[in-house]
């Protein structure tokens, strides 16, 4: 079967340099855009991030300092990747996570402005754990019943990944093959930043997630408490989420000037 689609749908993956989303860069991404009358375009970047790549890392994904030596750097190649997905909607394999914040981070620090909420992301691990807790490599021997050749590497992974979400909406009668639905069911948790640290609460309202101020809506402390964003400007959150926290501000003095 293909995917049910409105418009075209991104699957990619990343290799990193590590799991910090504000600090890590990426090493190798890898994009397998379906469009809605079945055509596919996939393409594979390694990436020189520009700081060393701990041996740790190299040992998940094979890619050492010297491989990437005479790559592009990111910002070197984010007008191209950019071009790729925009339009289109998000999906990969513990995406919403990690890969789709970690790419909004490395655009915005290519100087390229980004907002995720705009597209739909579905995210195939969390359909996954939430039908058969397992991996990977599990899902898609599972679905595809087939091995996973050249696991962490960026390209197998999305191929992989492209290939489970058809296989799920196969398996199960309650998946549509629709992506706004695939979309919210697969959100584990309403994240307005993506990272987490801003979170929608009961009333729909952006609230933190962390700190002394856990639970409260952003709008609130930003009133009462107005040094408290100048705090967060500085300290060490990712880009995407002091963009997400600048926006509700300028909303708000400009609701409440």
């Amino acid at each position: 079967m293909e995917l049910s689609l409105k418009r075209p749908i991104c699957f990619f993956d990343l290799e990193t340099t590590g799991v910090n989303v504000a600090k890590d860069k990426i090493v190798e991404i890898s994009i397998l855009k379906v469009f809605p009358n079945g055509n596919k375009e996939s393409k594979t970047w390694l990436v020189n991030p520009g700081i060393p790549i701990p041996p740790e890392s190299t040992l998940v994904h094979g890619i050492t300092d010297e491989k990437v030596a005479n790559e592009p750097t990111f910002k070197e190649l984010s007008g191209e990747i950019h071009a790729m997905i925009q339009g289109a909607d998000l999906a990969g394999f513990n995406s919403d996570r990690f890969d789709i914040p970690l790419l909004a981070e490395e655009l915005l620090r290519a100087d390229i402005d980004v907002d995720f909420k705009k597209q739909l992301t579905v995210d195939v691990q969390t359909i996954f754990h939430k039908m058969e807790q397992r991996n990977l490599s599990a899902a898609y021997k599972f679905y595809c019943g087939k091995n996973l050749e050249n696991a962490h590497s960026a390209e197998a992974d999305t191929t992989a990944t492209y290939e489970v979400l058809k296989a799920q909406i196969e398996k199960y009668d309650e998946l549509e093959n629709d992506i706004a639905k695939l979309s919210a069911f697969s959100t584990r948790r309403k994240s307005i930043d993506f990272a987490g640290f801003i979170l929608a609460d009961a009333d729909g309202d952006p609230s933190f997630s962390f700190g002394k101020h856990k639970g409260k809506k952003v709008v609130e402390v930003l009133q009462q408490e107005p040094g408290y964003f100048g705090w967060l400007l500085d300290a060490d959150f990712p880009l995407y989420t002091k963009k997400v926290l600048t926006a509700i501000r300028l909303e708000t003095l400009n609701t409440n000037p």
